[in-house]
């Protein structure tokens, strides 16, 4: 019977969680690691293949529900979070993961067009879907957004430029939003990862894969799994603390341009 009562306790409570970027990465292990905590999700990718996979595999436990769009279209992004079904409506916790780098050349020669990915995603991404969300936070007066940023926001490194400007913008816009919500009552915070194994090596250097894994070659390197588990304990936190600010390294890695490779 306790034990009956205390699922019932978890049902009725039961948060949703809104994912950007869950095709992969940080945000397809972060779906997994707040499913365990009984955690709704909404996963957001561009990839629908992906997203349906997700969703097979995850909806046995939790409730699922995907949004196949891109965050640097901004009809699209109010579009589709403006229609979300009815049980899917109350958004607890925005996880704002999708990001990407887009080459590694120095400013004189950069590409134009990756600068404008970058920023596009990287920052009116990211702006757009909390403007779509916030409103819905506000009215009830609570609410948990995570942005995910980059030691590259805390630092500049070579060749990084406009990555770097990207993500130092988010690190801005974290602390304004901390800010401006506080009113509000909603929590918000920044995980700044370091030197994490995924696909993101893969796209700075636009497929060439010989190059993406030499940056994770000759020490060990953080997981996807471990930022998504660093997520969970932010957002279970007790309502009264809010995790406002936390970079993350490998052991190995001391800074951006310093990682000690055996």
């Amino acid at each position: 019977m306790l034990q009956k009562k205390k699922l019932n306790k978890i049902i009725r409570y039961m948060k949703t969680a809104l994912i950007t970027g869950a095709t992969s990465g940080i945000g397809r292990s972060t779906a997994f690691e707040l499913a365990k905590h009984q955690i709704n999700l909404i996963l957001c990718g561009r990839r629908q293949e992906r997203l349906d996979q997700l969703k097979s595999e995850l909806e046995t436990v939790v409730k699922v529900h995907t949004l196949c769009f891109d965050v640097r279209e901004k009809e699209s992004v109010f579009k589709n979070i403006s229609e979300l079904p009815k049980e899917f409506e109350s958004i607890d916790i925005l996880i704002n993961n999708a990001g990407n780098a887009h080459g590694l050349d120095p400013v004189q020669t950069g590409d134009t067009e990756d600068w404008d990915a970058m920023l596009d995603i990287n920052v009116k991404g990211l702006l757009y879907v909390s403007k779509a969300i916030i409103p819905k936070m506000i009215a009830k007066k609570s609410g948990h957004i995570i942005n995910i940023g980059s030691i590259a926001g805390k630092e500049v490194y070579p060749n990084g430029n406009v990555y770097c400007a990207s993500k130092h913008a988010v690190d801005a816009i974290n602390k304004g939003m901390l800010i401006d919500l506080n009113v509000h009552g909603i929590r918000v915070g920044a995980i700044h990862p370091g030197l994490v194994e995924t696909e993101f090596s893969n796209v700075r250097f636009k497929g060439d894969d010989t190059r993406a894994d030499g940056v994770y070659k000759g020490f060990d390197p953080l997981r996807p799994e471990d930022i998504a588990d660093i997520i969970a304990f932010v957002v279970t936190r007790p309502y009264h603390m809010n995790i406002s600010d936390l970079v993350v390294l490998p052991t190995a890695q001391a800074n951006s341009v310093i990682v000690n490779k055996n």
